[in-house]
């Protein structure tokens, strides 16, 4: 029954687009037949002041959207300190406030807004069913906003990519990656797959793995090791760095170090505490070794390969 009033109302709406010039030409007519006086009266001045109130009317609706929009999400930024939600909002809103001043500055000029917003919605639902990934883009996005899974500046990786935060959009969430590339992700790409936040807790372990030579002294390379984290004031003393044999490799002992520190120090304490175990480790004579594969000949052989060519 919905569904056939709205078909109505958009045939009388095209209907009555298709007979304006017809209304147009009957106007011209009645023109040619008044005086100036008339046309002035009753075509310039008349019409002339609902064109100029429509376009006061969008003019300053235009700029109250754009007011009440920054209104509106600077209040969602107050009350739950999230930017991604109050960029959110703000284009949404001034979008919705933005259809209101058009809609009644087309109501001014005497247009029957009526049909034309039934029009809207039938066009609206044609293009939905056109776009059903970018609405399902931005029902992601909705959920991304009530779940709240990471905030602006976080480092994530989502969507098979990772990068910083920067902001999310009705479709379209932006990411910065170290190398200061931008990375567009659509939203439900990132709601239907896993998210890794690693900016969310305040600390980070580290994990890493220093080889050595199984003719090594294995106490005093732990020892070095444990030198060089307490060297470092950015690892943290609770928990307390885990250092211990990990595997006994093909052609080495893999000790593995296992430190605390802050989220933000992650990076940089990773990359100096790699320099000043191998910078220590050939101070002290502990060696790294190289892959190597030891060839068994027999006696025959080597017999053979010794003999002096002729």
């Amino acid at each position: 029954m919905t569904t056939t009033t709205t078909n109505d109302t958009a045939d009388k709406a095209v209907q009555a687009l298709t007979n304006l010039p017809e209304k147009t030409v009957e106007v011209l007519k009645q023109a040619e037949t008044m005086d100036l006086n008339t046309i002035l009266n009753q075509w310039i001045i008349p019409y002339g002041t609902k064109i100029l109130l429509a376009i006061a009317i969008f003019v300053i609706g235009r700029y109250l959207a754009r007011f009440f929009s920054n209104i509106l999400s600077k209040g969602v930024l107050l009350s739950s300190k999230d930017e991604m939600l109050h960029s959110f909002v703000r284009s949404m809103s001034y979008f919705l406030f933005l259809l209101i001043t058009v809609i009644a500055s087309l109501s001014q000029l005497g247009i029957n807004t009526s049909s034309l917003v039934a029009l809207i919605g039938a066009a609206g639902l044609a293009i939905g069913l056109a776009l059903q990934n970018s609405l399902q883009n931005f029902a992601a996005g909705v959920m991304i906003l009530i779940f709240k899974p990471f905030k602006k500046d976080d480092f994530i990786e989502a969507g098979g990519v990772s990068g910083k935060v920067r902001q999310m959009g009705l479709l379209m969430l932006e990411l910065r990656t170290p190398d200061n590339k931008t990375i567009l992700v659509p939203n439900g790409k990132v709601f239907a797959d896993s998210i890794t936040n690693y900016s969310r807790n305040k600390t980070r372990r580290i994990d890493m793995i220093f080889d050595i030579a199984y003719e090594a002294d294995i106490a005093k390379a732990k020892a070095i090791i444990a030198d060089c984290l307490k060297a470092d004031e950015r690892v943290l003393t609770t928990p307390e760095p885990v250092i211990s044999v990990g595997n006994l490799a093909a052609s080495s002992v893999q000790i593995f170090v296992r430190p605390w520190v802050k989220t933000a120090d992650f990076a940089t304490t990773q990359f100096a505490i790699m320099e000043s175990v191998k910078i220590a480790f050939d101070r002290e004579g502990i060696s790294i070794p190289y892959n190597q594969l030891d060839l068994h000949l027999p006696q025959e052989l080597l017999g053979a390969l010794e003999k002096p060519s002729k």
